[in-house]
């Protein structure tokens, strides 16, 4: 049986955003009813820890967390002290995504090597051990391929204990298979080009995919699958609230091809996991079917001003 958990819908930042109406966007998502308020880890864009400082201080309820890391831009032992110090600047109110990091012109830019996937998932493998290790009460050592620690007695402790709960996020067997073992809430993040995830027939954006995908969880998970939060964003382009559905949908599909080569049925774009366009009530029904079919139950949100009645109906149900 899917686990059948409340929604919880995450807010966000972009670059073109101005820094000083953070608040204001912080305590408008907070009131509408998001659970959490989340900005991704680029050097395009603000650097998310001291932005999710000033959303803690801004609001009451609201979670901050970043979605996600890159743990090949930090070293682990240092990020665990600046993330428990966020945790108690919050009130325990982190949540922690971290992820292998993928955009390889961010790193030639700045001459940090962009190792295989292999290499990566193994190093954010021994970052999560580092960042646990960081987080108990006591000295720990750890030695990696990647990482060594010696007898280091880790402060701040963060609020949360063990740990602020851990995201971890990905496409393909390997990482998810990671993140079913370590985390407590797993992003499905699918890639659209045909059979760049090893072991799906269908493109992974499809709702035959995430079937699969959950399947590769579930699998890893064994009995913690109950305890793991599942979420979805719309990678496949811009969420759209409008009553002319079919339409777009068809121009979103001429975009997939165009761009891709891709080939996908509105049908398709309709089940999709990570598409969302539609009125409010169907994107109100679509968020409901997803949560029964595959008990995916929380969602980022980019435009929660479009997005407000939904989630208004929606939030902690």
């Amino acid at each position: 049986m899917i686990p059948m958990r409340p929604f919880r819908f995450l807010a966000t930042f972009d670059e073109d955003n101005d820094l000083a109406k953070l608040p204001e966007l912080a305590r408008r998502a907070e009131a509408i009813g998001c659970d959490s308020f989340v900005i991704p880890d680029h050097l395009m864009y603000p650097a998310p820890l001291l932005p999710l400082a000033t959303v803690a201080a801004a609001t009451e309820r609201l979670r901050v967390g970043t979605f996600v890391l890159n743990v090949c831009l930090r070293h682990p032992a240092v990020l665990a002290q600046e993330l428990a110090t966020l945790d108690g600047l919050s009130g325990g109110r982190l949540d922690i995504g971290i992820g292998a990091g993928w955009n390889k012109p961010e790193h030639d830019a700045i001459g940090i090597p962009f190792e295989p996937v292999g290499t990566r998932i193994e190093r954010l493998t021994e970052a999560i051990a580092i960042l646990k290790g960081c987080f108990a009460e006591g000295p720990f050592s750890f030695t990696g391929k990647h990482y060594t620690i010696t007898d280091f007695d880790a402060a701040p402790a963060p609020v949360q204990r063990p740990h602020p709960p851990l995201f971890l996020g990905g496409g393909g067997k390997r990482l998810l298979t990671l993140a079913a073992r370590e985390a407590q809430i797993i992003g499905l993040a699918p890639r659209i080009i045909p059979g760049d995830v090893p072991g799906l027939d269908a493109p992974s954006i499809t709702a035959a995919a995430t079937e699969e995908k959950i399947g590769w969880i579930r699998e890893a998970a064994g009995d913690r699958f109950a305890e793991i939060e599942l979420n979805t964003y719309a990678s496949g382009g811009p969420t759209m609230v409008t009553t002319e559905t079919r339409a777009k949908l068809q121009d979103r599909a001429d975009q997939i091809r165009t761009s891709t080569g891709v080939e996908l049925t509105l049908d398709e774009l309709m089940e999709s996991p990570h598409v969302f366009i539609g009125s409010t009530k169907e994107l109100t029904a679509k968020y409901l079917e997803l949560r029964e079919r595959f008990g995916i139950s929380s969602f980022l949100v980019n435009d929660i001003e479009a997005m407000a009645p939904v989630i208004e109906e929606l939030a902690g149900r």
